[in-house]
């Protein structure tokens, strides 16, 4: 069984800037967020879990809080098939830098898939193929996983896991303040 969760609120969060490979603290807000899901997940996981984390900072540090809050055992576990999609050169770009800096860009393009079209970001199929490793490796160890990721990474990974097309996967919600049960094939989306 797999529980899936966001980090919390950031920094660019506020501001409207898209973090990618970039980093930014987490908010007041992002620390509250963190500390509901570690006592959500402490009603939810046993004490001795694998804790995964991507090893963006703001991931980090919410899988941090978890695993206090929580009462996990054991040590967290930082994989880089977790960070989230990279938009290369339009990471911690607001949507108007997007549009000074590559006019046109996005022209066409739902608000759901415009994240690939970054002239040198990461492309959905090689996104998907990190985290499918992520997701085979997990299913080879038996026992409980806690995952902290972000929100367009989270979006594919659930799709992989329910094998879920692509259109619909980056439709799904990204919540700061609520986990995904991700156990049988299916998804479960669970409030903090």
């Amino acid at each position: 069984m797999i529980i899936l969760a966001r980090h919390g609120r950031t920094e660019f969060n506020e501001e409207g800037r898209y973090q990618g490979s970039c980093d930014s603290a987490l908010t007041a807000l992002g620390l509250e967020q963190a500390r509901r899901l570690g006592v959500l997940i402490g009603t939810l996981a046993p004490a001795e879990v694998m804790l995964w984390s991507s090893p963006l900072g703001r991931a980090e540090h919410t899988a941090r809080i978890i695993k206090d809050i929580a009462g996990l055992d054991g040590e967290i576990v930082l994989d880089e098939r977790l960070r989230e999609v990279s938009l290369g050169s339009w990471d911690g770009l607001t949507d108007e830098d997007i549009e000074s800096t590559s006019p046109g860009a996005c022209d066409g393009a739902t608000r759901f898939d415009w994240f690939f079209r970054a002239p040198d970001g990461e492309r959905y199929d090689l996104v998907e193929t990190r985290l499918s490793s992520w997701l085979a490796q997990v299913r080879q160890q038996p026992g409980f996983h806690v995952a902290v990721s972000h929100g367009l990474s989270g979006r594919i990974l659930r799709g992989v896991y329910t094998a879920m097309p692509r259109h619909e996967a980056l439709r799904l919600d990204v919540p700061h303040d609520a986990v995904f049960r991700l156990h049988g094939g299916k998804c479960e989306r669970i409030d903090a």
